[in-house]
């Protein structure tokens, strides 16, 4: 009886020596237990903080940004002189707002007179004469009263031409964009103009 039970024993053993020699050899099964004890909360902590401050920090990414922000700016003022659809910004992007920039590039504009004019006048406003002071006033009216009518003959002719060239596409704040174009003298146009006066846009 002793040489059964000792037997038995010995085989029990044996199995569980060797699984743990190959379990240990083999990879481990996904779903088996993981073989360690489960760390504590503060260390586990401590590694992701670790982890966190050696690949990136806080300094590092806000220099970053800041680069990127500046070749971007770069990008853009080179786009507004050159006229680089890629780089320009999102209110001078598209060809609705090419087409209205080339528009009011392409003919004169009385209100983009309107600052040397309005230099002129308001020097003979200065001086103490009554009559160039009247005459100064009367320029003041006429170049206002040109002012509009020119801008409500450009935004009409715009906004046909508009829907002619885009019917399916939107439209919306065009004319408003050419208008605030057209009161900016020439050289001074952002993006700078790429079409002669007199052409045909």
């Amino acid at each position: 009886m002793g040489f059964v039970f000792r037997s038995r024993a010995k085989e029990e053993k044996a199995p569980a020596a060797k699984a743990v020699v190959t379990d240990s050899m083999q990879p481990r099964d996904p779903q088996a237990k993981k073989g360690r004890p489960t760390p504590k909360r503060s260390e586990a902590q401590t590694q992701r903080r670790s982890v966190a401050h050696t690949t990136t920090s806080r300094k590092d990414a806000a220099k970053r940004q800041r680069n990127e922000r500046r070749a971007q700016l770069d990008r853009q003022r080179q786009a507004l002189a050159g006229g680089d659809e890629r780089y320009l910004p999102v209110r001078d992007k598209g060809p609705v707002r090419k087409f209205a920039r080339e528009f009011i590039d392409s003919r004169f504009n009385v209100a983009e007179f309107f600052l040397p004019m309005a230099v002129v006048i308001l020097v003979l406003s200065m001086v103490r004469v009554g009559s160039l002071q009247t005459i100064a006033l009367l320029l003041w009216l006429i170049v206002i009263v040109l002012i509009v009518l020119d801008s409500f003959v450009t935004a009409f002719r715009l906004r046909k031409r508009l829907a002619e060239r885009f019917p399916d596409q939107n439209r919306r704040g065009a004319v408003a964009y050419a208008l605030m174009r057209s009161l900016q003298m020439r050289r001074l146009r952002l993006p700078k103009p790429q079409v002669k006066r007199g052409a045909r846009p």
